[in-house]
C-alpha cells in the first residue's frame, strides 16, 4: 500500500513539472510574439542611414528592423513584390506609379519621408549664363525621372516643353524650344552619373541627390541649380497592397515622420534632404 501511494505521488509530481514546463514554454512562445521583425530595403544613402538613425525608436516598440542596402532602382520592388523584404524606401511617388504602371506590381506607398532635392551639375560651368550651344546634358535612363528633370531646366529658360504635356509625365521628346540646342542624354543608369560629372566636365549631369551626397556633393552647395524645396517628388515608404495595414510597418512610417528622425535628417544633410512629415 505504501509503495503504491509512493508510486502516485510521484506522479503526480511528474504531472505537475509537465504542466509547469508546457507553462513556461507558452508564456516563452508569447514573449517571443511581442517582439516583429521587418525587413525594410533601402538605398545606402541617405535611406539607409535614416533606417539605422530609426533603430533603437523601434526597439522600444518591440520592432526589430532588418535593413537590406540596394545600389539599384529596380530591384528594391522586385524583392518586395516576391515577399523577400516587407518594404522599401528608396523612391519618389511618380517612379513607384511608374513602376506599378510597368509590372502591375500590388505594391503602394504608406507614407511620405523627405525630399532629396534634383542638381545639375558641372565641373567646368559656374552659372547658367556660361551654358554655352549644344552643351552636353546627361540624366539618368529612369523615363520615370524625366518630367521632373525637364521641368527643372524649363524653370531656369532653357528649354520650353510641349504645352499640351502634363510636365510631370514629359519626355525629351516633348521639348517644344530648345534656343541653346542642349543635347540630352538619357543613357545612363543612376548610380554611374557621378562618373560622368567627374569624366565628362564641360556637360551638364543630373544627379539623384543620394548618388550625389554620396560621391561627396551637396546640392545646396555644388549644384549649378537646384529643385527647390516645394518639390511633389517625396520619398515613400512602400509596401505590398495587402499589408497596408500592417501595425508594424506604419510603426516604422510614424518613427520615420517623428520629430527626432526630422531632426536628424534636418542636422545631418544641410538641405540635400528635406524631411516632410506630413505627406
Amino acid at each position: 500500500m505504501k509503495k503504491l501511494l509512493l508510486l502516485l505521488t510521484i506522479a503526480f509530481v511528474g504531472l505537475l513539472a509537465a504542466c509547469g514546463t508546457s507553462d513556461e514554454g507558452s508564456s516563452g512562445d508569447e514573449s517571443s510574439d511581442e517582439t516583429t521583425e521587418i525587413s525594410v530595403g533601402a538605398s545606402s544613402v541617405p535611406h539607409a542611414e535614416v533606417l539605422e538613425e530609426a533603430k533603437p525608436l523601434l526597439e522600444e516598440q518591440g520592432i526589430t528592423l532588418n535593413i537590406e542596402e540596394y545600389q539599384d532602382y529596380i530591384l528594391p520592388n522586385d524583392d518586395l513584390a516576391d515577399e523577400r523584404i516587407d518594404a522599401n524606401y528608396f523612391q519618389h511617388i511618380p517612379f513607384l506609379e511608374q513602376t506599378i504602371a510597368d509590372t502591375g506590381y500590388e505594391i503602394e506607398s504608406i507614407g511620405g519621408i523627405h525630399v532629396e532635392p534634383m542638381g545639375v551639375y558641372s565641373q567646368n560651368i559656374t552659372s547658367v549664363e556660361e551654358i554655352t550651344e549644344g552643351t552636353e546634358v546627361i540624366l539618368s535612363n529612369s523615363v520615370a525621372e524625366h518630367g521632373r528633370i525637364l521641368s527643372l531646366f524649363e524653370k531656369e529658360g532653357l528649354i520650353k516643353l510641349d504645352e499640351s504635356v502634363e510636365k510631370s509625365a514629359a519626355t525629351i521628346d516633348d521639348i517644344a524650344e530648345n534656343p541653346k540646342n542642349l543635347q540630352f542624354s538619357a543613357e545612363t543608369e543612376p548610380g554611374f552619373l557621378p562618373e560622368y560629372y567627374h569624366s565628362e566636365e564641360d556637360a551638364l549631369v543630373v544627379i539623384n541627390t543620394n548618388y550625389a551626397i554620396d560621391t561627396g556633393l551637396n546640392p545646396s552647395e555644388d549644384a549649378l541649380f537646384v529643385e527647390g524645396e516645394e518639390s511633389d517628388y517625396v520619398n515613400v515608404i512602400a509596401v505590398r497592397s495587402e499589408d497596408k495595414d500592417n501595425e508594424a510597418l506604419n510603426a516604422l512610417v510614424e518613427v520615420l515622420q517623428s520629430e527626432e528622425i526630422q531632426n536628424f535628417i534636418t542636422e545631418n544633410y544641410d538641405g540635400a534632404v528635406v524631411p516632410t512629415p506630413t505627406n
